[in-house]
């Protein structure tokens, strides 16, 4: 059903999300809370009480260690590291943001949130943008990150917007998303301009002599084998003809010892 992409299976998957999305909660004092921000807050303190009640710890490992995730367009996107982290970012974004004194989402977190956030320290820090006090105070969160590359991009800044794209590549920022990668390949590949020398550099590495000559300079076979593939890729990324770089790549990820990296290469559906 899935793979006919009827309408019938697109309104089954509204349908599934829209059962599955939590609208509102009850929080401990019996209010009913539909703020998206105040759910996961009422959330937490619900699971502590309950915790507090059986004596046990709420979580396996430390308290808040979760993810915050959300589903969308049929994929998990990670939202914040930590529960912590997450009611830190609300509470300092409501405080910079707040023009009248607005404290509803601080006074609704109680003794967690103010565990978290001091109201004020925004202002105390002196740091003028949400995103810099964020990052520096709270933590790395994708959507800054990706933010932060594009504004880069915006400003001409080209060297800061690909330091900044691989930074977030780096896997033990976000392990098991796969995000930051489709971000890079999408966002910043895509605006990186390729310069006639660059390809011809390329097409030298991956010519018959180009081997011959990393081969001389003590690179190892598998090595050498790798860094084809990995020009190919590139190649094939701007001259746009994968079809006629396939069979090339796959096989050097076989002579690297990769061979289910060269039969998935090959797959088609």
């Amino acid at each position: 059903m899935g793979g006919s992409n009827s309408s019938y299976f697109h309104k089954a998957l509204r349908g599934r999300r829209s059962r599955n999305a939590i609208l509102s909660i009850k929080d401990t004092e019996d209010n009913i809370v539909t703020d998206p921000a105040l759910t996961v807050v009422a959330a937490v303190k619900y699971c502590n009480c309950i915790a507090e009640m059986a004596n046990i710890s709420p979580w396996v490992g430390d308290p808040m260690e979760m993810q915050v995730v959300e589903v969308r367009n049929c994929r998990v996107w990670l939202i914040a590291k930590t529960v912590d982290q997450y009611i830190h970012r609300i509470l300092a974004g409501e405080d910079a943001n707040s023009h009248e004194n607005n404290s509803k989402l601080y006074d609704a977190s109680l003794d967690a949130g103010k565990k978290l956030y001091t109201r004020g320290a925004f202002a105390e820090s002196q740091i003028s943008n949400l995103d810099v006090y964020l990052l520096k105070k709270v933590g790395l969160f994708p959507d800054i990150l990706e933010r932060k590359v594009r504004q880069h991009f915006e400003k001409g800044d080209q060297v800061s917007a690909l330091v900044t794209g691989e930074f977030y590549t780096k896997k033990e920022h976000f392990p098991g998303f796969g995000r930051p990668f489709v971000f890079n390949a999408e966002e910043v590949a895509e605006i990186t301009e390729w310069n006639d020398e660059q390809i011809e550099y390329i097409k030298e590495k991956v010519s018959e002599e180009g081997k011959q000559e990393d081969l001389k300079k003590g690179k190892e076979p598998a090595q050498v084998a790798l860094d084809e593939a990995a020009f190919l890729l590139d190649l094939a990324s701007v001259e746009g003809t994968w079809s006629e770089f396939q069979e090339r790549i796959a096989e050097c990820y076989k002579a690297a010892g990769l061979h289910d990296i060269g039969k998935f290469i090959l797959y088609k559906d």
